[in-house]
C-alpha cells in the first residue's frame, strides 16, 4: 500500500507540471487581459498601465513568466496577484474555501445518505408507488436545471411569508459575531442550497445504484448464495450491496472538483459565498491569476479524490490490493 501511494504521489508531480504548463498556456492565448481593458478607462493612461505590466513581470516572454508564476507557488506559496481586487490570489480563495468545502460536504453527505438508501429500495421493489416516486423525484432531478430549482424554491418560500432566501445568513447577521442566533439564522438559510445543489447528485447517484444493484442480483453467486439457504438479509447486504456499491466509491472521487466547478449558476442565483461564482466572475474579467489559481486547486482536488477514492476502494473490496 505504501509503495502504492509513493508512485501515486511521484506520479502527480509531473502530471501537476503538465497542466500548470496547459493551463498558463490556454489564459495566455485568450486575446485581450485585464490591463487591455483598462485602457477603456478614460481615467488610465497607457504609461500606468505599461507600468503595471512591468511591476508584475507581463512585459517579460511568456516562458520567463511561467518560470516565475511556478517558482513563486513552489517557493512562496505565492499564486499571484488579483488586478480586480488589488490583493493576493492566496487570500481571496482561503476566504471563499471554508464555505465552500461546508456546503460541499453537508452536501455529498446528505446526497450519499438519501441517493443508496432510494437506489436499494427502488432497485428490491421495482414496482411499487414509493418506487415510482422515488425514480420520478430521479427523473426531475436530472432534467432540472438546478438554477430553476433554486429560483423555484426562492419563489415557493417568499410566496408562503418567509424571508430566508439568498445567501447564508440574514442582513443583520452578515458581520455579527457568531452566536446560537446567528447558527440558528444559518440553518435557516442552508437547507435550499443543500437541496438545489444535492438535489441532481441524489437522482444520478439513485439511479446508479439501482442499476448496479439490479446487475449483481442477477449474478449467478448471489443466486449460489440463495440456494446455499443464506437468509435474504444477509444475501442482500453482505453479498448484493457491498458490491454494487464499489463502482460508486470511485465516482465519489469525482465529488471534491466540483467544489470550484459545479453549480456556479445557482450559487450566483442564491448568492452563496462560494468558489465557483468567483471563478465566473475572474473568468469574466480576465483576472488572470486567480484563473491559473482556480484552475490548478481544481486540478489537484481531482487527483486526490481519485487517490482516496482507490484508498476507500482497497478498504471496501478485501479482494482489490494495490502491491
Amino acid at each position: 500500500m505504501w509503495v502504492f501511494l509513493l508512485k501515486r504521489v511521484l506520479i502527480a508531480i509531473p502530471t501537476l507540471l503538465l497542466i500548470s504548463v496547459l493551463v498558463f498556456a490556454v489564459i495566455q492565448l485568450q486575446p485581450g487581459g485585464f490591463l487591455e481593458n483598462m485602457l477603456d478607462d478614460p481615467r488610465v493612461s497607457r504609461q500606468t498601465v505599461e507600468h503595471i505590466r512591468a511591476q508584475y513581470g507581463l512585459d517579460q516572454p511568456v516562458w520567463a513568466q511561467y518560470l516565475n508564476w511556478l517558482k513563486n507557488i513552489v517557493l512562496h506559496g505565492d499564486f499571484g496577484f488579483s488586478f480586480l481586487n488589488n490583493r493576493p490570489v492566496s487570500g481571496l480563495i482561503w476566504e471563499r474555501m471554508g464555505w465552500t468545502v461546508l456546503l460541499a460536504v453537508l452536501t455529498i453527505l446528505a446526497t450519499w445518505a438519501i441517493a443508496i438508501p432510494l437506489g436499494i429500495y427502488t432497485a428490491i421493489h421495482r414496482r411499487g408507488l414509493a418506487a415510482t416516486l422515488a425514480n420520478l423525484v430521479g427523473y426531475f432531478g436530472l432534467a432540472t436545471p438546478d438554477f430553476l430549482v433554486a429560483l423555484l424554491l426562492i419563489y415557493a418560500v417568499l410566496s408562503l411569508g418567509g424571508t430566508n432566501v439568498g445567501g447564508l445568513f440574514s442582513p443583520q447577521y452578515i458581520d455579527a459575531p457568531w452566536s446560537w442566533a446567528k447558527l440558528r439564522d444559518m440553518l435557516g438559510h442552508l437547507w435550499i442550497p443543500l437541496i438545489v445543489i444535492g438535489l441532481e447528485g441524489v437522482a444520478g447517484l439513485m439511479r446508479q445504484m439501482r442499476a448496479n444493484l439490479l446487475d449483481v442480483l442477477n449474478q449467478d453467486y448471489i443466486r449460489t448464495a440463495r440456494s446455499k439457504g443464506l437468509a435474504e438479509r444477509v444475501v442482500l447486504w453482505k453479498h448484493a450491496v457491498r458490491n454494487a456499491i464499489n463502482p460508486m466509491i470511485s465516482i465519489a472521487g469525482l465529488s471534491l472538483p466540483n467544489l470550484i466547478s459545479s453549480t456556479i449558476i445557482a450559487s450566483i442565483v442564491l448568492n452563496l459565498p462560494t468558489i465557483g461564482p468567483f471563478l465566473y466572475q475572474s473568468l469574466l474579467d480576465k483576472d488572470q491569476y486567480v484563473v491559473m489559481a482556480l484552475l490548478m486547486l481544481s486540478a489537484l482536488l481531482l487527483m486526490v479524490g481519485n487517490l482516496l477514492a482507490d484508498l476507500t476502494l482497497a478498504w471496501a473490496d478485501p479482494r482489490i490490493r494495490y502491491e
